[in-house]
């Protein structure tokens, strides 16, 4: 076959198997012509030369056409790996930095980017993006030098040309997208803006960087802006990341960082489908790490290996003599396997994803794509790559485990060497363990999988921060275990996994409690999609759905998944693993996504017998924090129930009713649903009292009298609680219509002084009735986040503006008018964080254990507890004083 009639052969396999492939052929078709007639070094300065009508349109047009143009290339053979991630790499760069000077000149006209620079790091850092890839970015500015307004703070003029460049990037239009942007790698993310002066920046990695800092810095570049700016940085900060001298606590830092990765993406390990080749056991990140950890060690006394490209490293510690030739060629053909079949999989919807599909369909796909005949074909080729990085990796992660004697003295030694100060705790809990009287325990299967698990968890709880708490939790577990069979085996093939469970056990009461009445949420965590990132509403609404359940199980499924995800949140946030503030957010799409299935699901069991309505439908109002998609673990849903329909109307079933009954009775019915405990467990606690008339009125109201009453009945406290009301079920045009008719609500003329007495003789009222439950009761002391809410809702009331559900984009309109400060939202972000972690760790309000101060403040973004209790104080000072000013009338 000539060239040409590969490259049409390759066109149509694209074609046969990518949606996304298909999709962008038939929009640049004269790319994929182009391609079959010249090849794909020809076509990919077309795709970057494509114009659009503006600098966005620009941009997308281009990185899509190029998407086409690489893919074709790629997988005709055309463009091996380096190329591909060159090309996207390049690309990248060009359209950061045409994004930034544009966001500059916006700004300041005619201005260069100069005194503002954009350090890219990770793959993009390294010149090997993938096909469909987050950039991540570290952005840095110059106060002397950066162009800006005559009076603009330094500062604030870098943080907003800085989300200007990224919504330039990654907003999504009719013609795509450029660019995902992720800037967590910068210093303390959760409480540093997302521009960062360089001297400060200088100063953090010289003073307070972590361990795995110093490995994402080996592949950081300047990639655009005032690249001089960046260079000068970098060689600042190079004694932070390569060290000349390198001792034995260097060498154990590096092994730690290697254990950390493997404990950290525990999950999705399996080889086969639905393995993550990124970060399953074996997958890119494992070769990408042991490379890295290579050139830590070794780099100090040898620039030669500081390459940052992992092929580049490979190369180079072989060459050097640092790492056997077959090792390093081992390893660089895994590497190129797994990126290239990762490639393969992003191709067929341009989805950020690494792991193979379950489906065997989908897999096929990918396959086929990759010109293997099916799924089957994919998962040999990658075997052996897969056990080859695996087997490399171990040696980094060590052995963790030898069953323990059972010699009392002989025991004790062992003990010590696991870690445990005190012996006297582990050794009375082992012996009754192997008394034979707990009934997990009673089967030969049992007692050697017990045996086999009990030095990995023993060693993992002795190193945690309270070994006498985790043990006494643990115990519980075993004894309310009916089969301890499955969980046993699991912690001892997964050291990671008993780490996790210890950490669960030391710091989060909550969680432990949860796990001791039911262990079965253990199991959730085996499932590599509890530690992803929150799912859309909608979406896990559709997951928690199954056609073949009745009412009942349909009820215990929803509960069992449900639980499993909080439980999950919970986990995440104790291993450090999210951002507090993306896990109440999640907590609450978890409980849009729950009252979405089970309202369908009752609605449907109520229909059976009712019928329907004809034209009417009910809706759904979220308050609170589910209305600001701010709940925590112990969060209740606060709901309102609205219905419309036609005047007069009744439903159509065997046993009709009248519209106002038929709802109401519904309502009552999703409630139940979502509040009365199954065989899973429990679900939600669901408060109904802020619907008109409180507990007396009618649980589901009709729509004109909801609105009505709003209008000219309302009391202020019922309009500040509107402030947070989102739709939360119904459908696209009924929310669409409920949402407008609140905005007409919200936005009525007020008396300013009557809505500032009011909420300050409410808030006077609430204190005395619900007065704090601790020094640390984050929502309801003095300068808490009540405190906060008032505040934010008077001004909005009053200045009727901010009418958005959630706080933090509410305070946004209301800064820009100057009628609150920059610190008002840190304040918001760091009291949130503290209350979801407070939840887990001290539900009471009390102060935590001495033992668990440093996860908490290092979970709210600071260094240890004082920083964090200072930070504090100082927020609760700075909102006590805004309440009082606003409740005066003096803001």
């Amino acid at each position: 076959m000539d060239a040409i009639g590969k490259r049409r052969e390759v066109l149509q396999r694209a074609l046969a198997c990518s949606p996304f492939l298909r999709e962008t052929a038939s929009v640049f078709s004269d790319i994929a012509d182009a391609f079959v007639g010249k090849g794909a070094r020809a076509v990919v300065p077309l795709a970057l030369n494509l114009a659009g009508n503006d600098v966005g349109e620009e941009l997308r047009r281009r990185r899509t056409a190029l998407a086409l143009a690489v893919a074709l290339g790629d997988l005709a053979g055309e463009l091996p790996l380096e190329d591909v991630t060159r090309i996207l790499s390049d690309f990248a760069d060009q359209a950061i930095d045409r994004a930034l000077t544009t966001a500059i000149s916006e700004r300041v006209p005619g201005a260069e980017a100069k005194g503002f620079t954009v350090l890219a790091l990770g793959k993009l850092g390294s010149h090997e993006l993938n096909y469909s890839s987050d950039v991540d970015l570290i952005l840095l500015f110059d106060p002397a030098t950066l162009p800006r307004r005559e009076r603009d703070d330094p500062g604030e003029a870098a943080v907003r040309v800085a989300r200007r460049m990224v919504e330039l990037l990654q907003q999504r239009t009719e013609h795509g997208y450029v660019a995902r942007v992720d800037m967590r790698l910068r210093p303390s993310p959760e409480v540093t803006p997302i521009a960062l002066p360089v001297a400060a920046a200088i100063s953090y990695y010289e003073s307070q960087a972590l361990p795995w800092e110093r490995a994402a810095f080996i592949r950081a570049r300047a990639a655009a802006g005032d690249k001089a700016l960046g260079e000068r940085f970098l060689a600042e900060i190079q004694p932070f990341i390569w060290r000349r001298a390198l001792d034995f606590g260097a060498i154990d830092e590096i092994r730690d960082i290697s254990i950390r990765i493997r404990d950290h993406y525990a999950q999705g390990q399996a080889f086969g489908p639905g393995f993550d080749l990124k970060r399953g056991r074996g997958g890119i990140r494992e070769a990408e790490f042991f490379t890295q950890v290579q050139q830590l060690i070794h780099g100090g006394r040898e620039p030669s290996l500081r390459t940052p490209a992992t092929l580049d490293a490979l190369s180079a510690l072989a060459f050097e003599g640092r790492l056997e030739a077959q090792v390093a060629e081992g390893f660089a053909a895994a590497y190129r396997r797994m990126r290239t079949v990762e490639h393969r999989i992003q191709m067929i919807a341009d989805q950020q994803t690494h792991r193979l599909p379950l489906d065997p369909r989908g897999l096929d796909a990918v396959a086929r794509l990759d010109g293997l005949p099916d799924g089957g074909a994919l998962i040999a080729s990658l075997q052996p790559y897969v056990d080859f990085v695996g087997t490399r990796f171990d040696e980094l992660a060590g052995d963790r485990g030898a069953l323990l004697s059972n010699d009392r003295d002989i025991l004790e030694g062992e003990l010590k060497e696991l870690g445990f100060k005190d012996t006297q705790q582990p050794l009375k809990r082992i012996a009754e363990w192997r008394a034979g009287d707990v009934r997990s325990l009673r089967s030969p299967a049992a007692r050697r999988a017990f045996e086999a698990m009990l030095p990995v968890m023993l060693r993992a709880i002795a190193h945690g921060p309270d070994p006498t708490h985790a043990l006494n939790r643990f115990s519980d577990i075993i004894e309310r275990l009916s089969s301890g069979v499955n969980l046993f085996r699991l912690l001892q093939a997964q050291a990671p996994l008993a780490d996790m469970l210890s950490l669960i056990l030391a710091h989060a009461p909550v969680l432990a409690d949860q796990l001791a009445r039911r262990p079965v949420l253990f199991d959730g965590l085996i499932d590599a999609s509890s530690f992803a990132a929150p799912p859309e509403p909608a979406e896990f609404a559709r997951k928690l759905r199954h056609s073949g359940d009745d009412y009942d199980q349909q009820l215990d499924r929803v509960r069992r998944l449900v639980n499993e995800r909080r439980f999950a949140f919970g986990v995440q946030l104790i291993l450090k693993h999210r951002d507090p503030l993306d896990i109440m957010m999640g907590y609450a799409d978890v409980a849009e996504g729950a009252i979405q299935a089970l309202a369908a699901a009752a609605t449907r069991e109520f229909e059976q017998l009712h019928g329907t309505v004809a034209g009417g439908e009910l809706l759904i109002l979220g308050l609170g924090r589910l209305g600001g998609r701010a709940l925590t673990h112990a969060s209740d849903l606060d709901l309102i129930f609205i219905f419309d329909a036609p005047e007069g109307s009744s439903s159509d079933g065997k046993k009709p009713l009248s519209a106002t009954d038929y709802y109401n009775r519904l309502a009552r019915r999703i409630v139940a649903a979502l509040s009365v405990p199954t065989a899973s467990g429990p679900l939600y606690d669901v408060d109904t009292r802020l619907r008109p008339q409180g507990a007396e009125g009618m649980m589901a109201v009709r729509m004109d009298a909801f609105l009505a009453y709003q209008r000219d009945e309302a009391w202020t406290w019922e309009h500040m609680a509107l402030l947070r009301a989102r739709p939360v079920h119904g459908s696209d045009a009924g929310r669409a219509k409920l949402k407008d008719a609140i905005l007409t609500v919200l936005g009525m003329k007020r008396d300013p002084a009557k809505v500032r007495a009011d909420a300050a003789k409410m808030r006077l009222d609430m204190a005395k009735h619900k007065p704090p439950s601790g020094p640390l009761d984050i929502k309801l002391g003095p300068g808490g986040l009540v405190d906060l809410e008032f505040a934010v809702h008077v001004l909005q009331l009053t200045h009727r503006t901010g009418f958005d559900p959630r706080l933090e984009f509410a305070m946004a309109p209301l800064l820009e008018a100057g009628h609150i400060t920059m610190r008002a939202d840190a304040d918001l972000r760091l009291l949130s964080r503290i209350l979801v972690t407070m939840r887990l760790v001290a539900p009471d309000g009390s102060v935590p254990p001495p033992e668990s101060r440093p996860l908490v403040a290092e979970v709210c973004g600071y260094p240890d507890w004082d920083a964090l209790l200072a930070a504090h104080d100082e927020a609760r000072q700075r909102i006590a004083a805004l309440w009082n000013r606003i409740k005066e009338g003096e803001a």
